[in-house]
């Protein structure tokens, strides 16, 4: 039976108006947009961020202006279980957005991986079942669960690499082949989070997310590529293709995604203890050298490139089949590759001050990782 729009339901039944969310990582990337998409709406906000992601001091300045009293910024950690079931004290939904997000900090520190994206997880899990209202859990978590698809056919085109096999992309019944440490870390919570519904009954919705983009997004060379490579071109910076450049990812504007979780938490009944593949779909999908030559030719001017060796595992094609999602949730993305790469190309141009300076250093780690014989994702 389906809700109406921010309302949740428990056994079967329409429960109260949601007013209260609880954003874990809300000061990330996608945490800062949904804070202040859920503040629009009217809703209290408790943003739970321990600041260690490049530009949360940024973008709590920018949100608590439009909290109006109904924000409630704390600092602290979801390894800090206690902290985390205060914070989620009286709330109607949790999104649960705070992780350790590249593959090569989780190959050069597996044990932090583990504690933020695996036990950090099972703590939010924990505070939820054991907290008063039963909030519906909502879970970012990634494509990487699917591991580096090494038996997919693949095709080599002159500017990309396509699925011969998968016209629709990769969809939620394929093999879970956890790869690197983050893959397994948000490969357990990911998990954690399906059989809880299944065992405690918690309202949990797993999202496998595929390159989310947008303003807000302080991208860097191991996480956020499509933000990383639009502000590195902004920039005048020279940018770092590992591989030939043909890969291919789909991917989908963080307003999309935002859409997804309002339909999650309007469908309740229909999509909890399930697992949907989010991203932009074949019709938003492109490769590296696509998305270069798509900011030369709105800059006007060539991008200095640099290409360095295939990093193990790198997947040739990604792509999201999301008609599971269109089925159970009514959603589609709506926001074109043309419409989403110039909002934050914009974004990043009027705010031009917060990347000035010597770009994070990747290849540093890289070399790192290198050195001890490891294969990153």
């Amino acid at each position: 039976m389906e809700t109406k729009l921010g309302q949740h339901s428990k056994n079967g039944e329409h429960g109260k108006t949601p007013r209260r969310i609880l954003v874990t990582g809300g000061l990330g990337f996608i945490g800062s947009n949904y804070t202040a998409h859920c503040l629009a709406r009217g809703w209290e906000v408790v943003a739970y961020d321990n600041f260690s992601r490049p530009g949360a001091e940024k973008n709590a300045a920018w949100l608590e202006p439009q909290g109006s009293g109904r924000l409630t910024i704390v600092r602290d950690d979801v390894r800090n279980l206690k902290a985390l079931c205060a914070a989620m004290d009286g709330v109607d939904v949790v999104a649960h957005l705070a992780a350790q997000v590249a593959v090569t900090t989780s190959v050069l520190h597996p044990r932090e991986d583990f504690m933020v994206n695996a036990l950090g997880g099972l703590n939010v899990l924990e505070a939820a079942r054991h907290c008063i209202g039963d909030p519906i859990v909502l879970f970012s978590s990634t494509n990487k669960v699917y591991g580096a698809l090494e038996g997919a056919k693949v095709e080599e085109g002159t500017l990309r690499y396509v699925l011969q096999d998968c016209p629709e992309g990769i969809a939620e019944d394929s093999p879970i082949d956890l790869y690197s440490p983050y893959g397994c870390s948000k490969g357990a919570c990911d998990l954690y989070m399906l059989d809880y519904a299944r065992i405690y009954g918690l309202k949990t919705v797993v999202l496998r997310q595929s390159c989310i983009y947008g303003p807000r997004q302080f991208g860097v060379e191991d996480q956020g590529w499509v933000a990383h490579f639009v502000i590195s071109a902004v920039m005048g910076r020279q940018i770092s293709i590992y591989g030939d450049g043909r890969q291919v990812r789909d991917i989908l504007h963080v307003d999309d995604l935002l859409d997804v979780y309002d339909r999650a938490i309007e469908r309740i009944d229909d999509c909890r203890g399930q697992a949907y593949n989010i991203g932009g779909g074949p019709r938003n999908a492109l490769s590296l050298l696509e998305l270069i030559y798509r900011l030369e030719a709105g800059l006007d001017r060539a991008i200095p490139l640099h290409f360095g060796g295939w990093r193990p595992g790198d997947q040739k094609v990604y792509i999201s089949d999301i008609r599971k999602a269109q089925r159970d949730l009514g959603w589609s993305p709506r926001v074109s590759i043309n419409e989403g790469l110039a909002s934050l190309q914009e974004w990043v141009g009027n705010n031009r001050e917060h990347f000035e300076g010597e770009a994070p250093g990747f290849a540093r780690a890289t070399a790192a990782v290198e050195s001890r014989q490891v294969v990153p994702g």
